[in-house]
């Protein structure tokens, strides 16, 4: 198993690893802050060099077949002569990669707690963040972008403390998401606490207050079905630089 460095400290960048296995499908490591693709949110991207300066693109992040297998997935055309088990080498990240992805992470459970009704899908990217509601009353644009920016501006700290999955069981209003369930095999379940707005199970990458978040807003609102309302959450400089 990986140590997954990710889960206590979404800020630490970079990370001194060994290579424990290496094929086909990417690049295993004893330890890492590599963030494999899982809960909606997309995997981080980086780089990983060796002692002698070496270095090899990741392009990826994911999650192997094994229990607690993490997969490092080189760009296609990456030689990777030269690059063996036992290596130790550095693990550093794409920073505004993963940047992105704690705000945007962040951003969308504000949104669950202005939008009272289940979650039955999400994506969490460097560019954009979704979410769609279980739901069928019309949600409103530009009081959904007010309200996110409220919540930001109160500067709730975000943490993190972990329970027990019997806990969780007993308390299943905890989980918003119909589709995407907590990660379990491991005994407990991760809690991502913002103060006073909101309280989830969650395995992804966050801020640590949700004044980090900056400005965020909503892009578009979309009735997918008779019973789903999809927001799209965009940053407010990258709405700003295509205008």
């Amino acid at each position: 198993m990986t140590e997954e460095l990710f889960r206590d400290d979404a800020s630490l960048l970079a990370c001194e690893a060994t290579i424990t296995a290496l094929g086909e499908s990417g690049i295993e490591l004893d330890r890492t802050v590599f963030y494999p693709q899982g809960g909606g949110q997309a995997g981080d991207a980086g780089w990983l060099r060796r002692d002698d300066g070496q270095a090899l693109l990741i392009v990826d992040t994911r999650k192997g077949l094994e229990p607690g297998c993490i997969l490092h997935v080189p760009a296609p055309d990456a030689d990777l002569g030269g690059w063996q088990v036992g290596q130790r080498v550095m693990a550093t990240l794409d920073a505004p990669r993963r940047q992105a992805h704690r705000r945007f992470h962040t951003a969308t459970h504000l949104l669950c707690a202005l939008v009272p009704h289940p979650v039955d899908g999400c994506s969490i990217t460097a560019g954009y963040a979704r979410l769609d509601f279980h739901m069928t009353e019309p949600l409103d644009k530009a009081e959904l972008t007010a309200g996110i920016a409220r919540l930001v501006a109160g500067a709730h700290p975000v943490t993190q403390r972990w329970i027990s999955e019997a806990e969780l069981d007993a308390n299943p209003g905890l989980v918003r998401s119909m589709s995407v369930q907590p990660p379990r095999g491991q005994g407990r379940v991760r809690l991502i606490d913002i103060d006073g707005v909101d309280l989830q199970p969650c395995g992804g990458t966050h801020v640590s207050n949700s004044a980090e978040i900056g400005a965020v807003i909503v892009t578009k609102v979309e009735k997918k079905s008779a019973k789903t309302r999809r927001v799209v959450l965009g940053f407010a400089e990258s709405a700003a630089g295509r205008s």
